[in-house]
């Protein structure tokens, strides 16, 4: 399901809200998708980039976030 209005996640170790997010992405959200049953996002849209969600799974459960440029000729 792909929302367009921010939806609060949290691993054991952080809770993300939108100004969060965007600080440590450094961009404007657009939208983010959920896959069934997960209440972590999959991936999150913001202006420049597609932000693919991974899980962590070491001692606790954590994210990393993987930027991705939404137009790759602009990133160089």
């Amino acid at each position: 399901m792909i929302l367009y209005e921010w939806k609060n996640f949290g691993t054991e170790t952080d809770i993300y809200t939108r100004e969060s997010f965007e600080a440590e992405i450094g961009d404007e959200f657009e939208a983010m998708m959920f896959d069934e049953k997960k209440d972590i996002p999959s991936l999150i849209w913001t202006k420049n980039f597609v932000v693919n969600i991974k899980p962590i799974a070491r001692m606790y459960r954590d994210v990393s976030f993987v930027k991705i440029p939404r137009n790759p000729s602009s990133a160089k």
